[in-house]
């Protein structure tokens, strides 16, 4: 008898789909032709990107200045037809007439020069005070476990509600006035510097180390550029909160100073003055957050733009 005659398979490959093939099958497709690209292809639009155009700057000021002119309008007309009377608010030319006659008898000037150096004063004790506590707790443990909760409680609390206190800490005096306004813009800062330093990148600061630079080098050189993004928020909030914190620090039995016109005007129902007052208040704003703007183009040119490009 013949033995059978055996046969060897090949070993089966496996196709990246888990299918199995024999030997000699192929797992090349077919070239696709002309027409089945075609096909594919059909009824799609090619991309394009987008084209951002850069505007003037005459263009940019011109558009932000809209606001505010059609609202001076509005002022103008509401006054020309009588809907506001001037017992209820003064003309946009009565209130002309009462910045000439304020800066003419030299009251303006006087309460202007005041008010801003007890902003400044309390704008700079609290930023200096709001930049160190973030440092301190954003940068080390021991820190932000013994300060942390502490200044979050006390950020709680409005800081319209310490006036009565202070008057009976430090009195009616100056010391007052800057104090609360201090007070009032330490919390931002702090927030803000607490969380810029908090998202430094550490594999940076360790490799800092590891050159062997000091706490102070590091902070200096690397945690501060890094948390400057967070830092100029931060200035922004506590400098517009430094003109509010100034109209409540001003109605501390204030002898001069804009709130102690807006007082005077309205002991004598004085429209026109006080709408000057609030105007100062509101340029004194505007003011603060035009001059962080350029502080960030100087310091951050790369986010002028925006993301937009150069379409903001």
């Amino acid at each position: 008898m013949t033995a059978p005659l055996i046969t060897e398979k090949t070993p089966a490959e496996e196709t990246p789909t888990g299918r199995t093939l024999s030997e000699g099958t192929s797992t090349e497709k077919p070239p696709e032709d002309a027409s089945d690209t075609a096909h594919h292809t059909a009824g799609l639009v090619a991309p394009r990107p987008p084209v951002h155009r850069a505007r003037s700057r005459a263009y940019s000021l011109t558009v932000r200045a809209l606001g505010p002119v059609l609202l001076l309008v509005l002022w103008w007309a509401s006054s020309a037809t009588g809907l506001l009377t001037p017992d209820v608010l003064a003309s946009p030319a009565q209130v002309v007439g009462a910045v000439g006659e304020l800066w003419g008898n030299g009251q303006l000037p006087d309460a202007l020069a005041t008010s801003l150096t007890r902003s400044g004063l309390g704008l700079v004790v609290g930023l200096a005070a709001g930049l160190t506590l973030g440092i301190t707790t954003g940068f080390t443990r021991l820190g932000d476990e013994l300060l942390d909760s502490s200044l979050q409680t006390l950020r709680t609390i409005p800081f319209l509600s310490l006036v009565p206190l202070f008057m009976v800490w430090f009195g009616i005096n100056e010391t007052a006035k800057i104090l609360l306004i201090a007070v009032a813009t330490t919390f931002p800062m702090y927030v803000s510097t607490t969380g810029g330093v908090r998202n430094t990148d550490r594999k940076l600061v360790e490799a800092m180390r590891s050159f062997g630079l000091g706490r102070l080098a590091i902070v200096r050189q690397v945690v501060l550029p890094g948390a400057l993004p967070s830092l100029l928020a931060g200035l922004r909030l506590s400098m517009t909160l430094s003109v509010i914190a100034l109209i409540a620090a001003e109605e501390i039995n204030a002898t001069e100073g804009i709130g102690y016109l807006m007082s005077q005007a309205q002991s004598y129902a004085r429209t026109d003055v006080l709408a000057v007052c609030i105007l100062v208040y509101g340029l004194l704003g505007l003011t603060a957050d035009v001059l962080v703007r350029g502080l960030e183009r100087v310091l951050m040119p790369w986010r002028t733009a925006g993301p937009g490009g150069g379409a903001r």
